[in-house]
């Protein structure tokens, strides 16, 4: 397991109960899900930003004979 830090966050009642109903989970787990799930959405908009900066030198029959 990854190194951990213990932290203090002050987050409103209502925001933590709604995240908590959403995802049935403890506050520890909620925070961990919802800061997990931020850094992914950053990831996917960086690869967004190569959108069309890419060129493929396969077509898409090339790829799909490379599947069987």
């Amino acid at each position: 397991m990854s190194a951990t830090r213990k932290i203090t966050v002050e987050v409103p009642e209502h925001v933590l109960a709604s995240a908590q109903a959403y995802t049935g989970l403890g506050i520890s787990e909620t925070v961990r899900t919802a800061l997990k799930r931020l850094a992914s959405i950053h990831a996917q908009q960086e690869l967004l930003k190569l959108r069309g900066t890419v060129k493929f030198s396969l077509s898409l029959d090339e790829l799909r004979e490379d599947r069987t």
